[in-house]
């Protein structure tokens, strides 16, 4: 946005449901009446700000997409300290079965740029003979492997994530919980890759089967929980109650299923998973999976993560537990499937 919208949304954050006259009103004095009618069209068609009524009595509003989606910058944000943050600190109701299903998570510009990057995919595998295309597959899985254990904490390095997964090869000084870890990122994507239609249509069962393969010989619980969990750096509180979970986790396969465009499937799967926390452990890793296999299974191009800091990805999933804010996750998001794009294909 520019400066003068950026005025406009933040007199209507505080003051929701004023006319457009109220709005000239408020702004500084050089601002032309008929240049306000024109920024609140462009911020309408950008879907941040919502109107009710007609004609004169058309009233505006910060827009649903506006609030989850607008920039927050994480390094201001995380200035503050966990205590003193305000946040929304449990599970909010209301955001999968109501306030997604009506939200653009991607602007038209995003969407475009997507897009053209998966043209760029599909012409270019189109190039690769059989054996090369799953040469480059299978650098991509060790990528995602690697990178999706690093977050957790994981301490192969890249090199040695390699020598594992294509050799059997464990790394001197490092523990079986790590090299099981990571097996299981390999064995979890080699099922997907046999099992092109297995998350179509996502179910609750599938993911939990996906999880039991991403945690086993790690001594984690398979299936929904039935205990508390609580999640490092922030004071926002997952569901404790199973029938909840499995009910939250339901609306999320319903949210998933009915909409039309596989990158809103994909970063639903990514965000959503981690949010509900479903399992004991392991959930950021069954949700990067899923999220992948969702884009494999209609032949879009994996995102492998390889670039992502680890405390900024971690920042960024904390940022939407707290404020429901995705702007931090979905620039990743982004981010990383042009970098997919660009790297393996």
């Amino acid at each position: 946005m520019n400066p003068t919208e950026q005025l406009i949304v933040d007199f209507l954050a505080k003051h929701p449901l004023s006319s457009s006259k109220e709005i000239h009103e408020a702004m500084p004095l050089a601002i032309g009446y008929a240049t306000i009618k024109r920024l609140l069209k462009r911020l309408r068609d950008a879907n941040y700000v919502a109107i009710e009524g007609q004609g004169k009595a058309t009233k505006y509003s910060i827009s649903l997409t506006y609030t989850i989606t607008k920039p927050l910058d994480l390094n201001e944000y995380f200035e503050k300290e966990i205590d003193d943050r305000e946040i929304l600190d449990s599970f909010n109701f209301h955001l999968v079965p109501h306030i997604l299903p009506k939200v653009d998570l991607f602007t038209r510009d995003e969407l475009e740029k997507l897009e053209n990057l998966q043209h760029r995919y599909t012409q270019n595998i189109k190039q690769l003979s059989e054996s090369q295309y799953q040469k480059e597959l299978e650098r991509l899985a060790i990528d995602l492997s690697w990178k999706s254990s690093q977050i957790e904490g994981n301490t192969y390095s890249l090199l040695e994530t390699e020598r594992l997964l294509k050799d059997k090869q464990t790394a001197e000084g490092k523990t079986q919980e790590e090299a099981n870890m990571l097996l299981n990122h390999k064995r979890a994507l080699d099922f997907i890759l046999e099992h092109p239609d297995y998350l179509d249509p996502i179910q609750v069962n599938r993911i939990e089967d996906i999880h039991s393969m991403l945690i086993k010989d790690l001594n984690i619980e398979r299936n929904i929980r039935m205990r508390r969990v609580g999640i490092s750096g922030t004071n926002y509180r997952p569901l404790d109650n199973e029938h909840q979970i499995r009910e939250a986790m339901q609306q999320m396969c319903t949210l998933v299923n009915a909409k039309k465009h596989v990158f809103e499937k994909a970063f639903l799967l990514l965000v959503l998973l981690s949010y509900i926390q479903a399992f004991d452990d392991g959930n950021k890793r069954t949700a990067r999976i899923v999220s992948n296999a969702c884009l494999m299974q209609n032949k879009y191009c994996p995102i492998s993560f390889r670039t992502v800091d680890a405390i900024t990805y971690k920042k960024a999933m904390l940022l939407f537990y707290e404020q429901n804010n995705l702007s931090a996750i979905k620039q990743i998001f982004i981010d990383q499937f042009e970098f997919a794009v660009s790297t393996y294909f």
